[in-house]
């Protein structure tokens, strides 16, 4: 099986870009999914205090009590959803959260329902948990919304869950509540799971609503998985904490998985997610802000840009680009076939770092970050302006 797994491609372009940088060039790189600013000073902190406090030792596997509380107390008060602690169980990383649910609800050759474009992760860890990953093409004109008819129509006897990751990587798509509250019927008709990635709630714009799939009623909130963390909130991508929050027996499987796998998240991490929920909202507000004028620029300069089609994202740090109409062209020699060949003369040619979504299940498309500083968004457009306007 560990063949089959395929590596991250996104993170490893990002490796190259930071190679290419190392040996001097001058590289702009949209690629990473990480926020550019630095994780809040109170936040690092509690950390540095946790240290010197000697907070050092094994936690309990699910997490530190006070972190869960905290974890509850944000439910209830963003997203009107109660949660006991011993319904959530704290990971190292969401994509570890990930990883632990699908081991917990899959059983050998049990399927999971995946919309295209996905974030590429999703397929491997379904494999990684002996599940088969059920891939369902979405059209541009539905904004790469799954509707109810294409949920219900890939739905087998093997069908076990389904993911809904609002806002979405890559397309920066945000469901809304009947959205929701239609795919969750026909969930609950069949009875499956909902995991609903959660990690980009904060970022939405232009007064979007993030409404999570579980506080639409109890059938709701009795199969739904939810998938969150302090990444993408408040900047810690590093610091490596997620979790899930579920019902009871499925939160007490993660947790088993959990305590044979790595044991407890990191004991200092937790200290500063901890500070970090407990803390005001000023640093995501300020952030939320930063990135929605970044992505009125991006997208802005990306249409004014003949052969690139942009969804103009509602939430996340991504804009999402549909590059077929570039398809035939070429630069100096070198032929643009589907997505991957523009961005591969984007590297080589103009040190710009885009990630080609092939492995997002779309390989007419890119996907640019704008978790990047203004200065860098502008020197990379320029560039992707001259790079199409050079195709022959």
């Amino acid at each position: 099986m560990a063949l089959g797994i395929t590596p991250s491609s996104t993170l490893a372009i990002t490796a190259k870009a930071k190679e290419m940088k190392a040996e001097g060039i001058d590289v702009v790189g949209f690629g990473a999914g990480e926020p550019d600013l630095d994780t809040p000073d109170y936040i690092k902190d509690a950390a540095i205090t946790a240290i010197n406090e000697g907070f050092t030792k094994y936690t309990p596997v699910p997490g530190i009590l006070p972190l869960r509380e905290a974890i509850s107390k944000k439910l209830l008060e963003d997203n009107n959803l109660s949660y006991k602690p011993t319904q959530i169980v704290v990971n190292n990383g969401a994509k570890h959260s990930l990883t632990n649910t699908f081991m917990a609800i899959l059983d050998p050759g049990d399927e999971v329902i995946i919309s295209a474009p996905y974030w590429l992760s999703y397929p491997q860890m379904v494999k990684m948990a002996h599940g088969n990953p059920c891939i369902v093409e979405t059209k541009r004109e539905n904004s790469y919304k799954l509707t109810p008819e294409e949920f219900e129509n890939a739905i087998t006897d093997k069908t076990r869950a389904i993911i809904i990751n609002s806002p979405s990587n890559p397309t920066g798509v945000v469901y809304t509540e009947d959205e929701l509250r239609e795919l969750g019927k026909i969930a609950i008709k069949h009875d499956i799971y909902i995991v609903s990635d959660e990690i980009y709630e904060y970022l939405v714009y232009d007064g979007t609503k993030h409404i999570s799939i579980a506080s639409l009623g109890q059938e709701y909130y009795d199969r739904t998985i939810i998938i969150n963390g302090l990444s993408k909130s408040y900047s810690m991508t590093g610091w490596r904490i997620g979790y899930v929050a579920a019902p009871e027996n499925v939160a007490k499987a993660i947790s088993s998985i959990q305590s044979h796998a790595t044991s407890n998240p990191n004991s200092i991490s937790q200290k500063a997610s901890l500070a970090a929920l407990n803390g005001d909202k000023t640093f995501i507000n300020e952030m939320r802000e930063i990135f929605s004028k970044r992505r009125d620029y991006m997208c802005g300069r990306l249409n004014n840009i003949e052969g690139l089609d942009v969804i103009k994202p509602q939430g996340a740090f991504y804009c999402f680009i549909n590059t077929e109409k570039l398809n035939g062209k070429k630069f100096n020699g070198k032929e643009i076939n589907e997505a991957k060949d523009f961005a591969d003369i984007l590297l080589e040619d103009f040190s710009v770092v885009v990630i080609p979504c092939a492995d997002f299940g779309t390989p007419e498309c890119i996907r640019l970050a704008y978790a990047i500083s203004m200065e860098d968004i502008e020197k990379g457009l320029d560039r992707i302006e001259e790079c199409v306007n050079s195709l022959e």
